[in-house]
């Protein structure tokens, strides 16, 4: 039986862990106490608190001895500077290279990484950090594809489930962005391009994981309002043009043969 380890079993490692189990793999995942260790247990998951503060606190060892491990650790820096994700990768990657085995490696890392010049985003525009939006990011893909046998998956604004976009901008007050085209994915299908690369390796590659459709934000919070009660923002025209970016996810698409269960970010599943 394939083991897979998911550092970083949250909003979406989670899920991704019970289908990887649905299919028959051998899964483990970290969270960071004790309490949420039990929810993996209980789903039939192996459970190992980690912590990285930046160094890795808890048993890494057992996360480390698997054929593929997915990385998804939100890059929060806040008061711990820009630095700090790097540093959270860089010793994630020295310590799987001192294990001496080479599973493969994907790496969860955002659009964001793309500045927004009112251009058509492909992955081939940002390989270096001078070139991004979130230099920190890319320092930390770096980091995970010098280990060889690694990807890189940039999603869009994982949304789906309790995410739900009008509730963030419910009554808010002369929205000056509603042109702006969104960069969505449902967590259902951020879920499955993870689990068809760990099926279908692309090691030294990157790939965007983003909605093939994007419509305006004034249309996705219009809808999403109605659709559960919000109240209904209001928009002003801006003083100037606001810059925007659209993230063609294309390669993963024709790399991958997949087929997205949600390509309109208009008709999302929901729920509270």
């Amino acid at each position: 039986m394939k083991t897979i380890s998911i550092i970083g079993c949250g909003w979406l490692g989670f899920p991704l862990a019970l289908r990887l189990k649905e299919k028959g793999y051998l899964v483990k995942g970290s969270v960071t106490s004790a309490e949420k260790a039990t929810r993996l247990q209980n789903a039939g998951l192996d459970a190992v608190v980690l912590t990285l503060t930046p160094e890795p606190e808890g048993d890494l060892a057992a996360l480390l001895d698997t054929d593929a491990l997915v990385i998804s650790v939100p890059p929060r820096a806040g008061a711990q500077g820009d630095a700090f994700h790097p540093r959270q990768i860089e010793l994630l990657t020295e310590a799987i290279r001192q294990t001496g085995r080479s599973p493969y490696v994907i790496y969860v890392s955002s659009t964001s990484v793309y500045p927004e010049k009112n251009q058509t985003a492909f992955e081939e525009e940002v390989v270096g950090s001078e070139e991004s939006a979130a230099p920190a990011l890319v320092e930390a893909e770096r980091r995970v594809l010098a280990l060889g046998n690694a990807s890189v998956v940039r999603c869009g604004g994982l949304m789906g489930y309790d995410r739900i976009p009008g509730k963030y901008v419910a009554g808010k007050q002369n929205i000056t962005t509603a042109g702006v085209p969104v960069n969505y994915i449902h967590r259902d299908d951020a879920a499955g391009l993870l689990l068809a690369l760990l099926e279908s390796p692309r090691p030294g590659e990157t790939f965007n994981a983003v909605a093939p459709e994007h419509p305006t934000r004034e249309a996705v919070y219009r809808k999403s309002c109605a659709d559960f009660g919000f109240a209904l923002p209001t928009f002003a025209e801006p003083p100037e043009p606001v810059p925007f970016k659209v993230v063609n996810g294309e390669k993963a698409v024709r790399a991958l043969g997949y087929t997205y269960i949600y390509p309109n970010p208009l008709h999302f599943l929901y729920s509270f």
